[in-house]
């Protein structure tokens, strides 16, 4: 549904409106970096992205990474501190243990971190890479440059692909 939005949005012209109505290449940047979080708004944002990119393939991503920051960072802390809460409430309370339990012990401890961090870099979502750095309890100053890297990582490469097609 995404990605049809995205192409309709994109064919009635309302990307080149978007990027024309700010101006400023690094704040369209950011901005479309900021919806480049969300499943919601993934698809047009990347969209977005790589209309801006005309040339500047660097730049937009260092810009769209920052943007991508602040939107990971927002969503960090709803999931962390209301949905965790909610997923824990709706659990019983034995099994809620041993899940919680698992994300700080062994294979566990070192494993979702690193799969919250391909998530991010991926073009899926990171609502389901930034639950699983919440439940295994990750630092904000670990999440900041984690998140700032993937996400430059995962948008270079949408851009870069995009420039060669």
């Amino acid at each position: 549904v995404g990605a049809t939005i995205a192409i309709l949005l994109s064919r009635l012209g309302f990307v080149d409106w978007f990027v024309n109505i700010i101006g400023n290449q690094v704040f369209s940047s950011f901005f479309a970096g900021l919806f480049f979080t969300s499943v919601f708004t993934i698809a047009p944002s990347a969209v977005a992205l790589v209309s801006i990119a005309n040339a500047t393939t660097l730049t937009v991503a260092f810009w769209g990474a920052l943007g991508a920051l602040c939107g990971d960072l927002i969503l960090f802390y709803f999931i962390r501190d209301r949905f965790a809460e909610n997923l824990v409430s709706s659990i019983r309370p034995s099994v809620t243990r041993h899940i919680l339990n698992s994300f700080h012990l062994g294979f566990m401890k070192w494993l979702s971190p690193v799969l919250g961090a391909i998530i991010i870099a991926s073009p899926l979502p990171d609502e389901l890479g930034l639950t699983l750095l919440g439940i295994s309890k990750t630092r904000i100053s670990i999440l900041i440059p984690i998140s700032f890297v993937m996400n430059f990582v995962g948008i270079f490469a949408l851009l870069y692909f995009a420039n060669t097609i």
